[in-house]
């Protein structure tokens, strides 16, 4: 595996909103790469409509494409590349590297260079029938995938590229999002009685929730939300008439509906609005025999893509490092992931499942 090539897809800032110049660069320089190793692909460029691009390479009619996406959260990181003593390697010294550090490291730029390198050795080995999609926005909203959903595309198995530890994805937590809205009414500080307080109905709302009795789900456990996006902008001695929030919820099976029937009751709640933003249900996705799997607590694009049939979530890394701040990944776990990625081309595409 070419490390160097690694650097070069790191050094490049692609949060969220900043994709299209990293989806232009491998436009320009991906069918080069593959054309060393075998069949030059076909590479269609596809606007997602909010700026951002999705690439689709294509080696002959794809059965299976393999798929991850371009854009990182935010800040930006600079790689690291460090050694078995964890020292930072110079430039250039890449392939002596242990572990890679900086953001997209582990979400999605491993998966990204795990995919390429598969592809590049099934396009050596003379293989076709399969595909690469590099889809933007995943991190706010799987814009780039939804998109790609809507066209005439279509395919009979996926395998989406997320930090799993090597594991495929068994089943994934849903997701649901909600804006809420809290009124009140403004008064002295010193007098509360002679207002309504937009930050204690927050709090009386937050206990409700919290007291919430969601089904535990056999296969994906409790269900878990989080508070985000919290404004109150009131002086201290005022009580706040406005408090605006964002709930997001990752769902199982059992609580699903639960949930949302659940946000209906606490909206009906005095000075409380509550807007549903939409989300995703629970699913089970395709596992192959040989490789180990596992259920997951967070989403991906693959719940999006209805384009296609059986999918897969699989690929290197450790969701407890994505997003951090010391974002890494291990080159061994780089190294298995692209050979599994060809072992599973092998066995979908020549063992017909």
């Amino acid at each position: 595996m070419d490390f160097q090539f690694f650097r070069r897809l790191l050094d490049t800032d692609s949060t969220s909103g900043k994709e299209r110049e990293f989806a232009h660069a491998l436009a320009s320089e991906l069918p080069e790469l593959f054309a060393k190793d075998g069949a030059r692909p076909q590479l269609d460029v596809m606007e997602v409509g909010d700026g951002s691009l999705n690439l689709l390479f294509s080696w002959g009619r794809p059965e299976l494409v393999f798929c991850t996406h371009l854009d990182t959260v935010p800040p930006y990181i600079a790689p690291r590349f460090l050694d078995r003593d964890g020292v930072e390697l110079p430039r250039g010294r890449e392939n002596e590297a242990v572990k890679v550090c900086g953001r997209g490291s582990n979400d999605a730029k491993g998966q990204a260079f795990a995919m390429i390198e598969a592809c590049r050795r099934l396009a050596a080995a003379g293989r076709s029938g399969f595909g690469l999609l590099l889809v933007s926005g995943e991190e706010t909203g799987s814009f780039g995938a939804k998109a790609f959903a809507t066209g005439p595309f279509r395919a009979p198995y996926l395998i989406v590229g997320e930090p799993t530890d090597n594991a495929m994805v068994s089943a994934s937590k849903g997701t649901k999002a909600y804006s809420v809205h809290i009124g009140g009414r403004r008064c002295h500080s010193g007098y509360p009685e002679q207002g309504v307080s937009a930050v204690e109905t927050f709090r009386r709302f937050l206990d409700a929730l919290d007291a919430s009795a969601f089904p535990e789900d056999a296969l994906l456990g409790r269900t878990v939300w989080n508070v985000g996006r919290l404004v109150s902008d009131n002086p201290q001695n005022i009580l706040s008439d406005s408090l605006d929030f964002r709930l997001y919820f990752r769902t199982t099976f059992a609580s699903d509906a639960a949930v949302c029937r659940r946000m209906e009751e606490l909206g009906e709640m005095d000075f409380v609005e509550v807007e549903a933003l939409g989300g995703d249900v629970p699913r089970e996705y395709m596992t192959l025999e040989g490789f180990p799997s596992a259920p997951v607590s967070f989403g991906s694009d693959a719940p999006h893509l209805d384009n296609f049939g059986k999918r897969a979530i699989f690929g290197p890394g450790s969701i407890l490092s994505a997003h951090t701040d010391g974002e890494y990944v291990m080159v061994e776990d780089l190294r298995y992931a692209a050979e599994a990625y060809v072992a599973m081309y092998e066995k979908i595409i020549d063992g017909h499942i």
